[in-house]
């Protein structure tokens, strides 16, 4: 059985499904030739499910859209961006297991909800 993917963005969805996402979003920055990006993406695929109601999680492929890997200043792979209102509020680079990537995930949500009750 084949395992759901995570969506795909690129040059021409970035602005639409991140930059004006209407909620958080996490940027996988990955490549199809990086083993660690491969282990990454099903544990990207579960938080995506498990997490959908708080945050939204996109794949770009790097060599595709070198664009918006310099744009961002992505060296390494796979980095993971949190995206709010159009903004990078954080980043982590390298692979994780899914309870680090959720803790990671998580702390952000909260440093952004304590931004915006202040």
């Amino acid at each position: 059985m084949d395992r759901p993917k995570l969506p795909h963005v690129d040059t021409s969805s970035f602005d639409a499904e991140v930059l004006r996402a209407a909620g958080p979003v996490v940027v996988d920055f990955s490549a199809t030739w990086c083993p660690p990006c491969r282990m990454m993406e099903p544990v990207l695929t579960g938080l995506a499910a498990e997490m959908a109601d708080r945050v939204t999680v996109r794949e770009l492929d790097v060599d595709e859209n070198p664009d918006i890997r310099t744009r961002y200043g992505v060296l390494s792979m796979p980095t993971l961006m949190l995206f709010v209102d159009g903004e990078p509020v954080d980043r982590t680079v390298g692979f994780s297991g899914a309870g680090s990537v959720r803790r990671w995930i998580e702390d952000g949500l909260r440093t952004i909800a304590g931004a915006v009750s202040s």
